[in-house]
């Protein structure tokens, strides 16, 4: 209300320099900020194509390390040769200096090789359980050297299966670099009918593993997630290590093994995460782009872009405001002078001059001659006018003089009705006073619509007094609820319902009789029947009596050929008029969907239902 109070109280110059200037600048706006959000929408789907290509790269390569360190567990938990001899170590069953001569020559110069073959595998150790055995490296070693490595430390049920990034400090206190840190598949090695034998342990360098965490940026970074929830980085940042704090909370991490992709807006950083989760690592892989330069420099440029716009915008207000003005100026002086007139100067007259109208060929000044015009025109009209009230003034007191007073026809009903009573006829006092209510109701129309209580004592009094005329009694039982008495219809709506009773239905029988009325709420409508208990009509005289309600029938003349085709026999040319008023003067009132339905059943009764909205109290 307040924006449309503003509006209406700006000048029209305004109005037309702040229309043209919208329907100039918002489609340029939008244009800007729709180009500026495609450009950004595009940079991301650039990063995130990129992103899953990487992603798929990564993955396709961790699953190759994985099935290499799989593959090279298998070869030695399938090897005889190395399972016999661990089974006699674990009996401690002697052997002579042959057997292990050979076993070293053959079986474990067997598996060097295979380490040594393999490029991707840091080291393949197996760890018996005896303190006298002879340790053959690079590949069998004692229990007792495994406990210096950091997993063995561990309770012994969490030994088997992946353990990420510890020093190799079998033989030392290891280097403490980064890219000396190693990873390793653990397994319990068992032996039916001797139980645990060892544990072998294949190891691959974390830089092998993860190249890409020591490949690191500062847009760009990368981190692993263990199953237990270990986060692993190859060079650890403080900047990193906070943005991956803030980033776990929002990730949903999945263990479909297919990449997935999510943008992180914070308060400085945009950052695009991707993910997948690595089955045979049991956790998931982690890229980060943080794209916050590249988003802050495509801020600057659209911010630059928008101060430009502003600036434009400015100055176009300002040269359009100085044309419209300049066109409008013949509009100003014909509304100053229309105002004048407003104050009741009707001398009164537009400058032509002023609006450069000497040609007659600009509308302002068009306008200027016509209001001119105008001004002389109605100085002659207010001349005719007053005239014409004149004469009008006279003759509506000529027409009152020959009026009669309505009250005159009350006061002789109220004087008869003394009479009756003086004279003790009750009968004819109460007939003259229903009249009177009856004439009453009939001459005064203050409003359209009246209550059904209303129109009900209206009907009471018109049966009272049509039973005046006949030799039997007409009764009137009511079944109406309090909320459909107040109600409102349009005055006289019941009266011809009941009067087409009497006369069609009740009338013909000559014998005492009921008319019902019932009323009740339906669907939200108010439904009023009138039922007699009448003659009733035929299907084909109901069906006829329908069309005429609904319009469907045009009027023709009494007794014509046309009237004799269209009415059925025993029905006037007249019949059903009242119902067509009643009907139309309901639809008028309330809507197409208000009115009358008639049901009838010949010799047994007539029913009329009435429609109309409800009207809350």
């Amino acid at each position: 209300m307040k924006l449309r109070a503003k509006w209406r109280s700006l000048r029209l110059n305004a109005k037309f320099t702040l229309v043209i200037v919208l329907l100039v600048w918002v489609p340029v706006i939008a244009f800007a900020l729709m180009f500026f959000h495609n450009t950004q929408e595009s940079l991301m789907k650039e990063a995130a194509s990129a992103m899953e290509l990487e992603l798929q790269d990564t993955n396709t390569q961790i699953a190759a390390y994985v099935d290499s360190v799989n593959m090279s567990t298998q070869l030695f938990l399938s090897d005889t040769a190395l399972t016999e001899y661990l089974e006699q170590i674990s009996v401690d069953e002697k052997m002579t200096t042959q057997e292990i001569r050979s076993f070293y020559n053959v079986t474990v110069a067997s598996l060097e090789r295979l380490i040594y073959n393999n490029p991707y595998l840091y080291q393949i150790r197996v760890y018996a359980d005896s303190d006298t055995m002879q340790e053959m490296m690079p590949v069998l070693y004692r229990m007792s050297r495994m406990e210096k490595l950091a997993w063995a430390k561990e309770d012994e049920s969490e030994w088997e299966g992946w353990h990420f990034d510890y020093e190799d400090v079998l033989f030392g206190t290891g280097t403490g670099e980064n890219s000396g840190k190693i990873a390793s598949y653990v397994t319990k090695m068992e032996s039916y009918g001797y139980g645990e034998i060892g544990v072998l342990e294949v190891a691959i360098s974390m830089e092998t593993l993860f190249p890409d965490l020591y490949g690191q940026s500062e847009d760009q970074w990368h981190c692993f997630v263990d199953g237990e929830g270990t986060v692993y980085f190859g060079e650890e940042d403080g900047t990193h290590t906070e943005q991956a704090g803030n980033i776990f909370p929002e990730l949903e991490l999945n263990d479909t093994g297919e990449a997935a992709l999510t943008t992180i807006r914070m308060e400085r950083d945009s950052l695009l995460v991707g993910s997948f989760y690595s089955k045979g690592l049991t956790g998931t892989w982690i890229s980060v782009y943080d794209l916050s330069a590249v988003m802050e420099e495509l801020n600057v440029t659209r911010n630059l872009v928008f101060v430009l716009i502003g600036a434009l915008l400015l100055l176009l207000t300002w040269m359009i405001n100085r044309i419209v003005n300049g066109l409008l100026k013949g509009f100003y002086n014909v509304l100053g002078t229309v105002r004048e007139v407003q104050k009741g100067d009707l001398d009164a007259r537009v400058p032509v001059e002023g609006c450069g109208q000497e040609s007659g060929v600009d509308e302002p000044g068009e306008l200027a001659l016509q209001v001119n015009r105008m001004l002389d025109h109605i100085n002659e009209l207010m001349e005719d006018n007053i005239h014409r009230e004149v004469l009008a003034k006279n003759a509506e007191i000529r027409s009152l003089q020959n009026q009669i007073n309505a009250h005159f026809i009350y006061n002789v009903l109220e004087s008869i009705k003394m009479m009756a009573e003086i004279e003790e006829k009750y009968e004819i006092s109460d007939a003259v006073t229903r009249l009177g209510q009856l004439l009453r109701y009939n001459m005064y129309w203050k409003s359209g619509t009246v209550t059904v209580r209303e129109e009900i004592e209206y009907i009471r009094n018109y049966i009272a007094l049509m039973n005046l005329r006949f030799d039997y009694e007409i009764y009137l039982s009511e079944n109406l609820p309090e909320l459909v008495l107040e109600q409102k219809i349009p005055k006289m709506t019941l009266q011809p319902i009941v009067e087409n009773s009497i006369i069609h239905g009740i009338e013909q029988m000559a014998e005492d009789t009921n008319i019902y009325v019932k009323g009740f709420i339906q669907d939200g409508d108010c439904i009023i029947e009138l039922t007699d208990a009448g003659n009733g009509m035929s299907e084909e005289r109901l069906a006829w009596l329908q069309k005429k309600i609904a319009g469907k029938l045009k009027s023709v003349k009494p007794n014509s050929e046309e009237s004799d085709m269209e009415n059925p026999k025993s029905i006037t040319s007249d019949s059903g008029i009242g119902l067509k008023n009643v009907q139309d003067r309901i639809r008028l009132t309330f809507g197409s969907s208000y009115g009358i339905q008639v049901a009838s059943k010949e010799g047994c009764y007539t029913k009329v239902r009435i429609r109309i909205p409800v009207e809350s109290a």
